[in-house]
């Protein structure tokens, strides 16, 4: 059914990979290299430069043509804008989720499918669907699904959670079933040996080498306040700025040499709270209240009839930690999107801005955003979220 792919090639092994192994299944394949963002870095050179020069490299080495698409403007407004706002408002986004949501799997998917005229896209993400690799077994009114790939290690499900669910009914993620080692040997047997010594790409993109903090301040003007040490309430230090700093990150004040570190943010009074020692109580949480729940599971738990129980799944709110076990609570029965999430073991620096993403044993279901976490003992908020959970 599907015969014409476009891939998103981005210069690195994984899209590389992905393009050969399409061609070499009989597809025909198209190369878009996205450019989302335009900035030079310290030393004058477009970030993005080298990466196109890689991705005309991997064309060139497989045979394919590729075309661009400039997204600069689309990211710079759905993406970085949001990004800027929510550290504004103290908030710590994740904006790998947010391009995902908004420019490759909604303005890519529709130029791939609506412009172009292909059947279907494909990327170099580490993710699989119950489609197979190359939607081999695609059936139309079959619901679609989010796998764990084979490396586990490398599953970039989590930063996919928040795209639309029927957009995964036309991807393709040919690189499901191997490992990333198994990639890179494919790479030098194909004669792309040259993206294998290429180095990861890690943090925020737009970010790059540069110290956050000073990349941070070319754009939201500092606004000084005091750090306050979260049990005694006594003003222990002064910060530049709460968008400057997340929660569970240590900061280190001159006059104080035991740790502190970031436990709560308050915007209205422009105040930071700290704790003392790295395994202090107000750094953990297990009451979290998110918000714009984007289910991928085949069935909505809360929108079909009599959907008032609670659901139990697994949850992570990074995708290098470990998954742990939770209860998914709706916020109120009129509303489906707000949820309690109740973690059965506490973790550390849950942090407001970010995602709680959540998973049976070998897939993805979703995900919400975090708006809230509190720890039922001794947080002075916690009242709040029970009387939410008793009300529901």
């Amino acid at each position: 059914m599907f015969k014409k792919v476009v891939v998103g090639i981005s210069g690195g092994v994984d899209s590389a990979v992905s393009a050969f192994l399409l061609k070499e299944n009989g597809f025909k394949v198209l190369g878009v290299f996205m450019k989302n963002w335009d900035e030079f870095d310290e030393m004058g050179r477009c970030s993005g430069e080298q990466d196109l020069l890689d991705a005309e490299y991997t064309c060139n080495k497989l045979g394919i043509e590729l075309r661009q698409v400039n997204y600069v403007k689309e990211y710079w407004n759905s993406v970085f804008t949001s990004f800027l706002e929510d550290y504004q408002m103290g908030l710590t986004p994740n904006p790998d989720i947010l391009c995902n949501k908004h420019i490759k799997f909604d303005l890519f998917y529709k130029h791939a499918l609506e412009r172009l005229q292909y059947d279907a896209i494909a990327t170099g993400h580490y993710a699989k669907t119950n489609f197979g690799a190359f939607l081999e077994s695609y059936k139309e009114h079959e619901d679609v699904r989010l796998l764990i790939p084979k490396d586990t290690f490398k599953d970039q499900t989590f930063f996919l959670s928040g795209i639309h669910r029927e957009t995964l009914r036309k991807t393709m993620f040919p690189l499901s079933n191997y490992l990333k080692s198994e990639v890179k040997e494919m790479a030098k047997k194909c004669g792309l040996e040259r993206l294998t010594q290429k180095k990861e790409s890690t943090g925020i993109c737009f970010v790059g080498n540069r110290d956050f903090k000073e990349f941070i301040k070319e754009y939201i003007a500092s606004k000084p306040g005091d750090f306050v040490d979260i049990d005694s309430n006594a003003v222990v230090g002064q910060h530049e700025g709460i968008h400057q700093w997340t929660v569970g990150q240590r900061c280190r004040l001159k006059s104080f040499r035991k740790p502190y570190y970031v436990a709560q943010k308050d915007v209205a009074t422009n105040t930071i709270y700290v704790a003392y020692g790295h395994e202090h109580p107000s750094l953990y949480a297990n009451h979290i209240y998110a918000t714009n729940l984007n289910w991928l599971s085949s069935q909505h738990p809360f929108e079909v009839e009599n959907a008032g129980s609670p659901l139990k799944c697994r949850f992570r709110f990074q995708h290098t930690k470990p998954l742990v076990d939770c209860t998914i609570y709706r916020k109120s029965l009129d509303n489906t999107n707000d949820v309690i999430v109740v973690l059965d073991t506490p973790l550390r620096a849950v942090t407001p801005g970010q995602y709680a993403v959540f998973y049976s044993d070998t897939e993805c279901l979703g995900s919400a955003r975090i708006v809230e976490a509190l720890n039922d003992s001794g947080n002075k908020y916690v009242e709040k979220l029970k009387s939410i959970l008793e009300n529901s």
